[in-house]
């Protein structure tokens, strides 16, 4: 057997058992081309080069069992080989943490936010930064800043210490335990924050592979806005004068639109569109708390 074909059968496999997907891949295919070449040891960059590779019954049947441990657990597939991507760069990631997959990366490491951003830049807080990555690409994407990362959950901060450590990012980045703000010292020029926002609704018919993560970085209340609310009222105390919010969403663009109608933000254009990640400055949360 061909490794490509492995990999097709392996994905055959996975629609027929009716996982879900997203986290790191998003569809059958990619994921079993990831597992596949993650258990045999492959680059998983380079499927086309080592696609017509014979694979031994041996092998074969190592990622068989693979596979079943995905389909019967039902765990993220980034849970099973602990490690995840985003922007091309790898992070440690367990059962602790919620697997990375925030769209502001993609805004930090392209530019998406720069023309809000200056010489006055200087202090960044990754606000619930669960495994670390967003503080860690932050850190890459603007080597002259200082970045505070900070979450409620003592075991998430674990898993962010060992991608701190493994970037080499010990003397830059500062990893905090504070429930949102409440223990977070100081100001920033730039927050950025991926919360927990998903609603009472959407969290009951979550799969099971979304349900393998901490809840407390998933839900955030009837509407989703519980985080949030808080989130805006107490920002403007610990932004500099200059200083914006770039905040994840999800789907819950009318939930957000509806309990805070009259605040002015920009929705950024990211690989999902217009509707999942806003910016908004401490001079409109001003105005909008007044």
């Amino acid at each position: 057997m061909r490794l490509v074909e492995l990999i097709e059968a392996s994905a055959a496999q996975l629609t027929d058992a009716g996982v879900a997907f997203g986290h790191g891949a998003a569809n059958a295919f990619d994921e079993a081309a990831w597992l596949v070449l993650w258990q045999l040891g492959l680059p998983l960059d380079d499927l086309d080069g080592v696609a017509d590779l014979a694979v031994s019954p041996q092998q074969q049947d190592s990622v068989r069992e693979l596979l079943a441990r995905r389909i019967e657990s039902r765990k993220p597939a980034a849970y099973l080989t602990r490690e995840a991507w985003l922007q091309g760069v790898p992070f440690y990631v367990d059962e602790r943490s919620i697997v990375p997959r925030s769209f502001i990366a993609e805004l930090v490491a392209g530019g998406g936010i720069d023309p809000w951003l200056g010489e006055h830049t200087a202090r960044v807080l990754d606000l619930c930064t669960g495994n670390g990555s967003l503080a860690v690409i932050a850190a890459m994407a603007y080597p002259d800043v200082t970045v505070a990362a900070s979450d409620i959950s003592a075991q998430a901060l674990e898993v962010a210490r060992i991608n701190v450590d493994r970037h080499g990012m010990q003397e830059r980045i500062r990893l905090i335990e504070s429930d949102a703000l409440q223990s977070v010292p100081g100001h920033y020029d730039l927050i950025l924050c991926n919360p927990p926002y998903v609603n009472a609704q959407s969290m009951a018919q979550l799969p099971a592979e979304y349900r393998a993560e901490p809840p407390l970085a998933l839900a955030g209340g009837a509407d989703g806005m519980d985080f949030i609310r808080s989130l805006l009222h107490q920002a403007p105390d610990h932004m500099s004068g200059q200083a914006v919010l770039v905040l994840e969403i999800g789907n819950e663009r009318a939930h957000f639109e509806a309990a805070f109608s009259r605040l002015e933000v920009v929705w950024l254009e990211t690989s999902a569109g217009e509707d999942q990640v806003l910016l908004v400055t401490r001079e409109a949360l001003l105005e909008n708390k007044a």
